[in-house]
């Protein structure tokens, strides 16, 4: 009866709103409410409990559940000795990040730049790195160079620049789930596990978590204004990582499609669908999420309620023109319909849009900023990284030198 009701509402509004927006609610179908009666316009405790609802359906039928948050053994070590680099601006660390559980003990090295010479501890972006061949990403002599990971620029803005591997979290391929994370909390030699566990992009988000650990004891960067940023199925992650982490204060997700930002309950033949993403790389998710494919628009949740896990906080969605497969209006569209999780409970701007923008024109006078740029899903480029920082500078992020 709920989805009816919001497809007559759409039919409805269609004779009325702008030939745009009808368009919007044409191709978005029966999408699952963000708020019941309950909880409209009642309040952030009100939307507090709708979110801890929220919370465990995706976490059921989509990424799984975890098995621990933040680990019983947990240590940092210097993996390499500070660095003045960049030509002095800044010093680079490498910590080791070792954490423990009942089965086992294990650990992975993070990189950071940090700005030299400011008044103050400095906001971060930290980039969850997933290419297959990371020293050409994430190089920590800074000899090799890659836009996916503009370094430099990142350090220029005022920013500290840190990344880590999520193939030192967990490998990303199919037996990757017995290995790293998952062996140090789950007995990986059981016969038969829990169809509920926790996938690969949920343990890749839970190894943001402890390096923004690392961040809070480091006097010169201010963990209040930390940015999780990833591409594609770094981006699903990122949103993972701030939905489940309220200290993170924005997530950029750059062309994340399906499991990430892309909207299910919409008409898009030429976008990844469930099924899709399953086919290719089933151990990202809860098992539970099998008994959603080919039945995109009939699911009891949408990629919305991810985004809105992340209220009043800052997000970045990225999209590119020619990255189809990604569904760029899928992924504007679950800009729009997060929203009210910003506007009805805080009383913020949430997503402000008079409707899908052409290339190269964020969209970031609200709380949530989306642009698509000129391109397809090649890695992220320098225009996502400066329209990111654009966005935190516009929210005061900036610690001035």
């Amino acid at each position: 009866m709920a989805g009816r009701s919001i497809a007559f509402a759409a039919l409805a509004a269609c004779a009325v709103l702008p030939a745009a927006q009808a368009l919007e609610m044409d191709r978005a179908r029966n999408v699952p409410l963000l708020f019941q009666p309950y909880t409209m316009a009642k309040g952030p405790e009100a939307w507090r409990a709708r979110r801890a609802e929220i919370k465990k359906v995706l976490e059921h039928d989509v990424y799984g559940k975890r098995p621990v948050e933040r680990p019983p053994h947990l240590a940092f070590s210097e993996a390499e000795p500070d660095a003045v680099m960049m030509d002095g601006r800044a010093v680079r660390k490498r910590v080791r990040i070792e954490y423990g559980g009942a089965y086992g003990t294990n650990s992975f090295v993070a990189t950071a730049f940090v700005p030299r010479g400011a008044k103050g501890p400095v906001p971060s972006f930290l980039f969850i790195c997933t290419d297959a061949h990371p020293e050409g990403v994430i190089d920590p002599t800074r000899k090799v160079k890659s836009g996916d990971w503009p370094a430099e620029d990142i350090v220029a803005r005022g920013y500290a620049a840190i990344t880590f591997w999520v193939g030192d979290v967990s490998p990303d391929y199919r037996h990757g789930n017995t290995l790293g994370v998952f062996a140090a909390f789950e007995d990986v030699k059981a016969r038969y596990r829990l169809s509920e566990r926790w996938g690969s992009l949920s343990a890749w988000a839970w190894g943001a978590s402890r390096v923004l650990d690392w961040i809070e004891t480091q006097p010169s960067l201010d963990a209040k204004h930390v940015a999780v940023a990833g591409h594609s199925r770094g981006g699903k992650t990122a949103l993972v990582a701030a939905a489940w982490d309220e200290r993170f204060a924005m997530a950029c997700s750059f062309m994340s499609g399906t499991g990430g930002a892309k909207l299910n309950h919409v008409d898009l033949p030429s976008s990844q669908h469930i099924a899709d993403t399953l086919r290719k790389r089933n151990f990202w998710y809860s098992e539970f999420l099998t008994l959603w494919a080919n039945r995109d628009m009939e699911t009891p949740f949408d990629q919305h309620w991810l985004v809105a896990m992340i209220a009043p906080r800052l997000v970045v969605i990225a999209s590119a023109w020619d990255d189809q497969e990604a569904g760029p209006y899928g992924e504007y569209l679950t800009a729009k319909y997060a929203s009210p999780a910003w506007t009805l409970p805080y009383g913020k701007k949430g997503f402000v849009s008079d409707g899908f923008p052409p290339p190269d024109t964020p969209q970031q006078d609200g709380d949530i900023s989306y642009h698509v740029r000129t391109g397809g899903h090649e890695d992220p480029l320098d225009y996502d990284w400066k329209v990111s920082m654009d966005f935190a500078d516009r929210h005061g992020w900036r610690n001035p030198f």
